[in-house]
């Protein structure tokens, strides 16, 4: 006992010295939480809160609009599952991501490869060319490219007809089979310089002397961009992908502003599909009944997401190969 007793004591001791620095680490850093505090109030209130209340009301059968709400459990769920409406929106979301995702990211490490060379005069400037979308407000970009792809007086189809690649207008916007991809476009286009931006930063992380090891062993431009630059760079890329992705699946303000969904529903994608369930429909809102339908959308993206943290881990196992090797 007479053993037990001091040994208490000294945890006791260490543990109230672990708290007093603790204290003390929290109050040296009080004016960083109090700057983070008006963030974490926001985020609270208009994200958190809402993606908690949406798993709640997804069990309701709520217009949203009185009280009169009754449990249904499961209900909506399988009204989702069964509803080729929903099963709709959600392959024309999935297509959209699969086309553009791959495009976008292509073309944006293409321009970054090209940009990244300190040689290139005026870099900076085209650069910035490139930025220049992304910081343009969305809605703005969805109305100007509506009346550049008006098939009546647009430049777009003045410029096809005048070289003789058509014969007639085409109506990207209106056609049932092209608005889809005609908005995809603009997608790309919009936001490849922020894909771009997220490339350059992975390819400064690249070693130079592993470019130089690869110039005296002969190599070429495009071996070293095999064998050196994309393996180390894939981890990276893992991340610039999932980014990229989750950003395709947020296309509400493009869309709304080009085509409102249309037409024929050939470009409502989900997030259109529960706006309109929710707040625009013509009959009453069926709010219980979109949030069911996010969730299930919310749950699909995050598999894709587990997928994507566990090629990051592969890529970077296959980085650290490379970085030995090259060392050797």
């Amino acid at each position: 006992m007479a053993i037990i007793r001091p040994a208490r004591q000294l945890a006791d001791a260490r543990r109230g010295g672990d708290a007093g620095t603790l204290r003390q680490r929290l109050w040296n850093a009080r004016w960083c939480y109090a700057f983070m505090l008006p963030s974490v109030i926001l985020g609270t209130l208009f994200t958190l809160y809402p993606m908690i209340a949406s798993w709640y009301i997804s069990f309701l059968d709520w217009s949203g609009l009185d009280s009169d709400r009754h449990f249904v459990g499961l209900d909506n769920y399988s009204e989702a599952v069964a509803d080729s409406a929903f099963w709709g929106s959600f392959g024309r979301t999935f297509a959209f991501t699969f086309v553009t995702v791959p495009v976008m990211l292509t073309l944006a490490l293409l321009a970054a490869l090209v940009l990244n060379d300190t040689s290139l005069r005026m870099r900076t400037v085209f650069r910035t060319m490139f930025f220049l979308p992304v910081v343009t407000t969305t809605a703005i970009v969805g109305v100007v490219m509506s009346l550049i792809m008006n098939p009546f007086d647009g430049p777009l189809n003045a410029v096809l007809l005048d070289i003789g690649i058509i014969d007639r207008p085409i109506d990207f916007l209106g056609d049932p089979d092209l608005a889809l991809w005609s908005v995809s476009g603009v997608f790309v286009w919009k936001w490849m310089g922020m894909s771009m931006i997220y490339w350059l930063v992975a390819l400064q992380t690249v070693p130079q002397e592993l470019y130089e090891a690869a110039r005296v062993d002969g190599a070429s431009r495009w071996r070293m961009h095999r064998d050196v630059t994309i393996p180390l760079i894939m981890p990276f890329g893992i991340v610039i992908v999932l980014i990229t992705f989750v950003g395709a699946l947020q296309t509400f303000p493009l869309v709304q502003a080009m085509t409102s969904g249309g037409p024929a529903f050939a470009t409502e994608l989900v997030e259109l599909y529960i706006y309109r369930l929710a707040f625009a429909s013509g009959s009453t809102p069926r709010l219980g009944y979109a949030s069911a339908v996010a969730v299930f959308f919310g749950i699909t993206v995050l598999v894709f997401t587990l997928a994507q943290a566990w090629g990051l881990r592969r890529a970077s196992a296959l980085q650290r190969d490379v970085k030995q090797g090259g060392q050797a």
